[in-house]
């Protein structure tokens, strides 16, 4: 390695996992020991202590009565059913009588780069829910600073999201699936993949998708083997693999997959030895079609609920993983099960439940208090030792996230667009042709339609009675100069123009959506103004957005503003005919060439089954 990779990959440090969380200042490991045992003996007194608890055990699968936790600086130091002696003059006590303690909660699967806040933002709400440790994807951020300040960037996230009020650990960036003709589909070298593996913040690779690693894609394999080298996990995304591709899949060692969408895939793949995430969150909501395991499956320790990514609408009206908790048990789950599945399960899958994961000694003080262990409603949220919420306040400080410029401006557009911009052309002076057209099916699920439109002044319009718009991609670097028009249906727009800077294409291109083309060139212009951002226009006229002027994929206001904003953007674009869940969404997937079953590029139509585009015209 040279020296300049050197110096970048040293802002991460590489501490041992005993020392990963500074007790009073105390780094020596023998002190931490010494401290914690002196307080289960009762020679030191305790910082706080919760006493009469009833104590859900994720070890040993039971409700216990009577139970004492003493907490010494971020560790508990003694859980037992008689703690008088931990107890001093300064030792704030909570009495729990005829409540619950549980550990604090775990998202084993996020997207903390997808919710258009800063993650310091979504953490608020993630405490109020109890959940007091994260595991973030980091793609995203990677493939949208790929180009600069790409590395340095991430690491500079990474740094912010170390010190605070709970644990928000990540796994690597991986693969990006792209057009077979793009040529290098990694944000980052090897070498940067392999130095954040070693980082302890950095639990595992990312998901990496199954279709390139059958293919035998090298990059993909070289992702994989990095991931393998490190010891660490190798997180999967298996959605649509069965049989004998599953178990390919299985075969180059990925561990875990949060793809599954009925009983019998996550049965299928909890066989051939698989962690199974099982997601309920913003894009996906699987966890009812999920649930019919509980009645065929007798070990539940291999199953993780998860969220996947929240958005800030949900997680202010649902929370967080108390929520994905609750809907687990009132689906049937076992409490104690669904508990540990959002709990030790991930701790242990992720190989860090020496430090979280239960409410046991040594492990850091992430608690919960709730009414029962049927009601997941956390009344007193302990995290790191220090009580963190209490009856839904918040009473603790997030680290603000403050990027520098380089991130600010990772949307490089100069050049302006018109109208006349998005013209689909056709040369040959025919009245009518044969197009392909990109028909949703669902909010997700894109596929080909072939149908017959009028050509006019030698170019393809729009038709709104038929609900053809036009949808085009345009690359953040070189703008309209690298971009491709298409048309779709099923977006329901009857006038108007809908666009975002965030899209789940290689390099994040910009996606518009529109019924004119003056609106959709007057939709992206305005993302230029604001250096990133999500808008809707109509006749002309900005009708609402919202900034996104961290890099173009996130907004620098709070999470209640960012709610209110996107739901006003879903409420106009619906009064324009819109009729989807989340439009959203909806129009970053539509570049996502990893998804069924065609999609759109800055390069064109593509049939995402091979990854190939195809023409727009059909003879």
């Amino acid at each position: 390695m040279q020296g300049p990779f050197i110096n970048r990959s040293a802002i991460i440090p590489v501490v041992p996992p005993s020392l990963y969380v500074l007790i009073n200042g105390v780094s020596m490991y023998k002190d931490i020991i010494k401290m914690l045992m002196n307080v289960a003996t009762g020679k030191e007194k305790a910082d706080l202590v919760i006493r009469d608890a009833g104590l859900v055990n994720v070890y040993s699968n039971e409700l216990l009565p009577g139970y004492t936790i003493a907490v010494k600086g971020e560790k508990i130091a003694f859980v037992g059913k008689d703690g008088k002696h931990t107890i001093g003059k300064k030792t704030e006590v909570i009495d729990a009588r005829g409540k619950v303690v549980i550990p604090g909660f775990i998202d084993a699967h996020t997207h903390l780069d997808l919710p258009v806040v800063p993650p310091t933002e979504y953490a608020r709400y993630s405490i109020l829910s109890g959940t007091t440790t994260i595991i973030t994807e980091t793609l995203e951020m990677a493939n949208i600073l790929q180009h600069d300040p790409g590395y340095e960037g991430l690491l500079h996230l990474l740094e912010t999201l170390k010190d605070q009020p709970i644990k928000i650990f990540a796994t690597a960036p991986s693969y990006i699936p792209a057009l077979l003709s793009y040529g290098k589909t990694m944000p980052f070298t090897q070498e940067e993949v392999s130095a954040l593996l070693n980082a302890e913040q950095v639990l595992g690779l990312g998901e990496t998708p199954w279709i390139p690693v059958l293919d035998e894609n090298e990059e993909a394999l070289d992702i994989l083997s990095t991931g393998y080298k490190s010891g660490k996990r190798l997180d999967g995304h298996a959605s649509g693999a069965k049989n004998n591709k599953l178990i390919a899949y299985a075969a180059s060692g990925v561990t875990s997959c949060h793809e599954s969408v009925t009983a019998e895939e996550a049965i299928e793949k909890l066989r051939l030895g698989l962690y199974v995430m099982i997601r309920e969150g913003s894009v996906r909501r699987d966890l009812k079609a999920v649930s019919h395991i509980k009645d065929r499956v007798k070990d539940f320790s291999r199953f993780i609920l998860v969220s996947d990514g929240l958005n800030p609408s949900d997680m202010m009206r649902y929370g967080h993983m108390d929520y994905i908790v609750q809907k687990a048990i009132d689906l049937g789950f076992d409490p104690v099960q669904a508990i540990r599945m959002a709990t030790l399960n991930p701790a242990e899958y992720f190989r860090i439940d020496g430090i979280c994961g239960g409410v046991a000694p040594f492990r850091d003080a992430d608690i919960s208090i709730i009414p029962d262990v049927k009601t997941i409603r956390c009344e007193t949220v302990i995290s790191k030792g220090r009580i963190a919420a209490r009856d839904g306040k918040l009473l603790v400080k997030m680290n603000p996230y403050m990027p520098p410029q380089k991130i600010l401006d990772a949307l490089y557009i100069k050049d302006t667009c018109n109208a006349s911009d998005f013209t689909i052309p056709v040369r040959d002076g025919r009245s009518d042709t044969n197009v392909r057209v990109i028909n949703m099916v669902s909010d997700l699920i894109a596929k080909e339609l072939v149908t017959r439109l009028p050509v006019t002044n030698n170019s393809i319009a729009v038709d709104t009675e038929r609900d053809i718009l036009k949808i085009a991609v345009i690359d953040r670097k070189n703008g309209i100069k690298d971009s491709t028009t298409g048309l779709i249906h099923g977006f329901g727009m009857k006038e108007g123009a809908f666009a975002s800077s965030c899209s789940w294409e290689l390099g994040s291109p910009l996606v518009v959506v529109g019924a004119g083309e003056a609106d959709m060139a007057r939709a992206v212009n305005r993302i230029i103004e604001l250096k990133g951002g999500i808008v809707v226009t109509r006749k002309g006229e900005v009708v609402a957005e919202l900034p996104l002027s961290i890099g173009g994929f996130l907004a620098s206001c709070s999470i209640e503003e960012a709610a209110e904003k996107l739901d006003g953007i879903r409420d106009v674009l619906s009064s324009l005919g819109c009729s989807l869940q989340n439009p959203y969404l909806s129009l970053q997937v539509l570049t996502g060439v990893f998804l069924p079953f065609f999609r759109i590029t800055k390069k064109g139509l593509v049939n995402t089954k091979d990854r190939k585009l195809v023409p727009m015209f059909v003879d």
